[in-house]
């Protein structure tokens, strides 16, 4: 800048350094994306304080034993009951309170053969799936509507970016099972079509007929539908 090569008494100069120091705050503001991190080595959510704050108030520490930092909750298969074939089973903080204030959660996701985890998104955590059994297409679209998606297999990776559109799809024979970590302890799940479709209250059927080229009748098809699955 014109200002740097000013004397160091001159005004502009002192204007400079004030420019600097508040864009280097912008800076260090707009590149914080995750969960914060934890203040004190561990702080079990207490789920029954009224007390309300950006995640979750600690239990009293000497009330926090060995238990309170394990779980089985994804050790066992749910019941598939959704029409889609498949169930996400969330191992967040209000399923694991040791996780607050940690940045982290876990899900296990079974899928009945040809089941499908529909498109997606978790608006506060990427994605990283291990697929433990099975075989999956799966995939994400970006912000400029490219499709990233190939088929995985039993013991391979796929990474789902934070806030991107993603899905899986059984396509071997038999049931499938992953496993998948996240980068939030509350990383928020939003389906795309249920969102759009069987949202409380309802979007008006214009928007949606507009949006999606259809008619009123097909609007009103697709939210009796979705409401359903």
């Amino acid at each position: 800048m014109d200002c740097l090569r000013r004397p160091h008494s001159s005004p502009p100069y002192l204007l400079c350094l004030v420019y600097f120091a508040l864009l280097g705050a912008v800076m260090a503001v707009t590149v914080v994306a995750n969960d914060p991190d934890p203040l004190q080595d561990t702080c079990v959510a207490d789920l029954n304080s009224t007390v309300k704050v950006n995640g979750h108030v600690c239990k009293a520490a000497d009330m926090t034993t060995a238990d309170d930092f394990s779980s089985a909750f994804l050790s066992k298969p749910g019941q598939i009951t959704s029409k889609l074939g498949s169930l996400v089973t969330l191992a967040n903080v209000a399923k694991f309170p040791a996780l607050n204030t940690f940045g982290v959660s876990m899900a296990r996701v079974d899928y009945a053969e040809g089941g499908l985890n529909p498109p997606h998104i978790h608006p506060r955590g990427s994605e990283l799936l291990y697929l433990e059994k099975g075989s999956l297409y799966v995939g994400f679209i970006t912000t400029e509507n490219k499709l990233f998606a190939k088929t995985i297999k039993q013991g391979e990776l796929f990474l789902f970016p934070k806030g991107l559109v993603h899905f899986q799809l059984n396509v071997g024979e038999g049931p499938a099972v992953g496993i998948a970590a996240l980068t939030s302890q509350n990383p928020g799940t939003s389906q795309v079509a249920r969102g759009l479709f069987a949202s409380m209250p309802a979007i008006e059927s214009v928007v949606l007929s507009k949006a999606f080229q259809i008619g009123e009748g097909e609007v009103k098809h697709l939210r009796d539908v979705i409401a359903k699955s």
